[in-house]
C-alpha cells in the first residue's frame, strides 16, 4: 500500500535527519509521471518498477545527497532542469535574477532582436529560461566544463529551444569568435575558497562551480575586465552575487564602467542578491 511505504520512508529519512516531507514528494512526483494522483491512490498497490525507484531515491536521501540530484531534476522558472554531479542545482535565488533580466531587456531593448550571453552557464538553466521567455533573443551561453555543456544541451533540447553554446573559460569563447552582445548574463561562483559550506553541498557539488578564488570575486573580474571587447556600445551586464558581496562588487564594477548606472538588487529575503551594470541605456 502507498501509504505504508510512505510511511516507512518518513521514519527512515527522520532517523537520518532528512526531512520527512521528502517521501511524499517524491511519490508524488513518480506517480505524477505516470498521470497518476497520489492523493487518489494512497491506498493503493505500488508497482514494483516504481517501488524500486522510490527505493532508490531514499537511499541516496539517505546518503545526504541534495534533493534534486537524487530526483534527477530541478525545476527552475517553471522548466524541468535536468541535473547531476557535472553541474550545480539551479537556486530559487537565481531565477530572481531571470526575472530581473527579463525586465531590463523588456525596458531597454523591448522586442527588437538582441544578443544575449550566459557565462558558465552549468547546467543551461538561466540561458534556457531566457530563450524560453524571450523568444526575440539570440542566446549564447558558455562554460569551461565540457561535460556541463553536454548536460545544459539536452537541458535546450528537453525545453526545445535553441541556444548556441561554446566551451572555454568565461567570455574567451565568445571573444575569439568575435561575438557582440547587448546582454551579459553571470551567476559565477562566488564562495570565497576558506568558507565553509554545507557537508552535502561539499560532497556532491561541483567544486568548480562554487567557489571564486580566495575572496569571491576572481570570476567577476574576469567578466568585467574582458566585457569590453564583447558588448555593443548599448549594453546591460546582470550578475548574481553573495549576499554580502554588493558594496564591493559594484565598487569593482565602477573601476570599469565609470560611467555606468550601477545597481545593487535584492532578493525576496532582502539580500543583496544581483548587480546590474547598465551603459548608455538612458
Amino acid at each position: 500500500m502507498i501509504l505504508k511505504i510512505i510511511k516507512a520512508a518518513e521514519e527512515r529519512l527522520v532517523k537520518n535527519d532528512i526531512p520527512e516531507s521528502y517521501a511524499k514528494y517524491v511519490m508524488n512526483e513518480l506517480l505524477l509521471e505516470q498521470g497518476r494522483n497520489l492523493y487518489l491512490e494512497m491506498n493503493s498497490d505500488l508497482d514494483d518498477i516504481t517501488l524500486e525507484k522510490f527505493n532508490s531515491i531514499m537511499d541516496k536521501l539517505c546518503l545526504d545527497m541534495p534533493l534534486a540530484y537524487a530526483m534527477g531534476v530541478q525545476y527552475f522558472y517553471g522548466y524541468p532542469i535536468e541535473v547531476n554531479s557535472d553541474v550545480l542545482i539551479p537556486r530559487f535565488e537565481t531565477e530572481e535574477l531571470v526575472l530581473n533580466v527579463i525586465q531590463e531587456i523588456d525596458e531597454h531593448f523591448g522586442d527588437q532582436p538582441i544578443h544575449v550571453l550566459d557565462v558558465g552557464t552549468g547546467s543551461g538553466a538561466i540561458a534556457c529560461a531566457l530563450k524560453a521567455e524571450c523568444p526575440n533573443i539570440h542566446m549564447f551561453a558558455s562554460d569551461i566544463s565540457e561535460d556541463a555543456l553536454k548536460q545544459a544541451q539536452r537541458n535546450a533540447d528537453n525545453i526545445k529551444v535553441h541556444i548556441d553554446f561554446y566551451l572555454g573559460d568565461m567570455l574567451q569563447p565568445f571573444i575569439d569568435h568575435s561575438i557582440k552582445a547587448d546582454v551579459i548574463v553571470c551567476n559565477p561562483p562566488y564562495i570565497p575558497s576558506g568558507e565553509d559550506v554545507e557537508n552535502s553541498v561539499k560532497a556532491y557539488e561541483p567544486h568548480l562551480a562554487l567557489f571564486g578564488g580566495e575572496d569571491g570575486l576572481k570570476f567577476y573580474r574576469s567578466v568585467l575586465s574582458n566585457a569590453k571587447y564583447v558588448v555593443n556600445e548599448k549594453n546591460i551586464l546582470a550578475f548574481e552575487m553573495g549576499w554580502n558581496q554588493g558594496k564591493t562588487l559594484s565598487d569593482l564594477a565602477r573601476s570599469y564602467f565609470p560611467d555606468a548606472d550601477i545597481s545593487v538588487l535584492k532578493d525576496m529575503q532582502g539580500k543583496d542578491r544581483m548587480l546590474i551594470v547598465r551603459n548608455r541605456c538612458k
